[in-house]
């Protein structure tokens, strides 16, 4: 038995891809539930009543899936170039502290129309910084970015904590650490009355949307796909390397410090250190369900944010672990890199 490399991946092959992975990590997580002497059937349905059973509860959930959608986005763009961005969550809290320090120190007086843009380009921007310093010693020392990336997730944090203690400390806040608030004009819309679900939902949405335009009908979409596939062969060909990794690094930071932005003007209204319980590492399990297409992203940000909303439901019903929710979308992300590995290669006799 060996395996032999396909020549070409079937349309329904990479459509199925998905789908059987996430089977398989529900039917893997079912023994747990088995396990733990729930019937396994009976908890899932809780999981998604919990998700969707309700107006609030669907709302909550589309709430938290959009700065998964962003982060993810984020993840799908860099990997498709070969770009290991593993600092979404560094440039998340980047972004949200950039936010913060700009509407409550210099641009708090800026109309809704004029001050709401700007501070999700500030937001965008410090993201985008971020994650320059890593491309920028691969490129000009060749050190791997993914220690790099990782690493800088811990500083930024910590830099963080550092100015909401310090010079954007809200005095009202009776000595909890948290940024001053942004201005009350400066919060997203809200698309449903009554709810926490926010216009970012739909930013998030149309993003996805637009780098899939980019990916597949511009020169550098191209490009970036090709320095993904094989730079060596890339560079023969003509296109510009350095210059391609660091466009996809603007766009990969850029939009995981927008998910911090929209975060904040659309959830939380300041900055605390517990405000992403892990959206930065929770999209790259997204990107990977999505098989890095950034259509695909809506959906699969959409089913981690179902697993982690309804397991909370699922929990108070049946009695059990609420980590049942963390470790399916553990083995969603292993099943997907299996079934990702046979859709490139077939077993050959």
């Amino acid at each position: 038995m060996r395996f032999e490399r396909r020549e070409h991946r079937p349309v329904y092959l990479m459509v199925l891809t998905p789908v059987l992975a996430v089977i398989a990590a529900l039917a893997l997580s079912g023994i747990l539930i088995a396990i733990a002497g729930a019937p396994v059937l009976d908890a899932y349905w809780r999981i998604l009543i919990g998700a969707f059973g309700s107006r609030l509860s669907a709302t909550e959930t589309l709430t938290r899936a959009t700065p998964l959608m962003l982060t993810g986005l984020a993840a799908a763009v860099a990997f498709r170039a070969r770009l290991w961005n593993i600092g979404a969550e560094g440039q998340f809290y980047l972004g949200a502290i950039a936010v913060a320090a700009a509407s409550s120190k210099l641009l708090g007086d800026l109309p809704a129309p004029v001050l709401i843009p700007t501070l999700l380009l500030v937001g965008a921007v410090a993201g985008m910084a971020l994650i320059l310093i890593p491309l920028w010693l691969r490129l000009r020392f060749s050190v791997d970015e993914v220690v790099t990336s990782l690493l800088l997730n811990f500083i930024a944090l910590l830099f963080v904590s550092m100015l909401i203690d310090g010079v954007l400390k809200d005095p009202l806040a009776f000595g909890w650490p948290q940024s001053q608030s942004v201005s009350d004009h400066a919060m997203l819309p809200k698309l449903v009355a009554r709810s926490r679900l926010h216009i970012g939902f739909a930013i998030a949405i149309a993003l996805a949307i637009v780098v899939h335009l980019i990916q597949s009908r511009t020169v550098f979409g191209l490009q970036s796909r090709a320095a993904g596939l094989n730079p060596v062969g890339a560079v023969f060909a003509g296109v510009p390397l350095g210059r391609t990794l660091v466009k996809v690094a603007c766009l990969s930071g850029g939009l995981a410090g927008l998910a911090g932005a929209i975060e904040v003007l659309g959830v939380k209204g300041y900055v605390t250190t517990d405000l992403s319980p892990g959206f930065g590492y929770a999209g790259i399990v997204v990107a990977m369900l999505a098989n890095l297409n950034p259509l695909g992203v809506i959906l699969a940000a959409i089913f981690t944010a179902t697993m982690f909303v309804g397991a909370d439901g699922m929990s108070r019903g049946l009695g059990i672990p609420t980590y049942i929710a963390d470790v399916t979308v553990a083995l969603s992300l292993l099943t997907m890199l299996i079934a990702l590995f046979f859709t490139q290669y077939r077993i050959r006799r």
